[in-house]
């Protein structure tokens, strides 16, 4: 009886650490989460990739707090990045130029527990839609 209990420890661990793990975010950042499942949505504008950008700092702002701005490496300046947090939730920000007046943005959201929000993601998407629809990108 000890072996199956043993048997049945092992199983569940090596199942708990297939699905905690290290991930890497929208920008290109390493971070410790649940990798299983979806966690990012993304969206394209017909906007210049310094006014998708504004939008984005404008509803991180407005919603949370801005935790670090970068360009991540390995880019140009068509690609820029942030990390936030929103009600204990981290946000990361990819902007990327598609061309001059085409941006296109993705938006990854997780819990302090590093499981996914795809809610937050999808809500914070909307929100700089909505900025941008209201010709304020700052």
């Amino acid at each position: 009886m000890d072996e199956m209990k043993t048997k049945i420890f092992l199983v569940l661990a090596a199942v708990a650490i297939a699905t905690a793990g290290c991930i890497t975010t929208v920008s290109d950042t390493k971070v410790a989460g649940n990798p299983v499942g979806r966690d990012s949505v993304g969206g394209v504008y017909k906007r210049p990739l310094d006014e998708v950008y504004r939008a984005a700092i404008h509803v991180i702002n407005a919603d949370g707090s801005l935790l670090t701005e970068y360009i991540p490496h390995d880019t140009t300046n068509t690609v820029r990045a942030f990390m936030g947090q929103i009600n204990q939730n981290k946000v990361w920000v990819r902007v990327i130029a598609v061309d001059a007046q085409t941006s296109e943005i993705d938006v990854e959201a997780r819990t302090k527990w590093g499981n996914q929000n795809l809610d937050l993601a999808h809500e914070f998407d909307k929100e700089v839609a909505l900025q941008l629809a209201a010709g304020s990108g700052s």
